[in-house]
């Protein structure tokens, strides 16, 4: 079994990809419970790795477009 690279060190796709690859193993292969609760486990952290990253974006987007800004000048 190759060596997993730390959830924290994924890009978005790399995460995404993986995740994929997770799910369709859990559909498809027959595994332990112990298997398949550390599978879902890394996909847990997946998951959490990715609303990460796409929050860290949305946030870029907005500070760069200046959406959400207040305009405190006179009405």
């Amino acid at each position: 079994m190759t060596k997993q690279k730390a959830v924290a060190d994924l890009s978005f796709e790399e995460a995404s990809s993986e995740l994929e690859a997770l799910v369709a193993t859990l559909e498809s292969e027959q595994k332990s419970l112990e298997e398949s609760l550390a599978l879902f486990e890394r996909g847990q952290a997946l998951i959490k790795r990715c609303t990460e990253l796409l929050d860290k974006a949305e946030l870029k987007v907005k500070q760069l477009t200046g959406e959400g800004t207040t305009d405190f000048e006179g009405e």
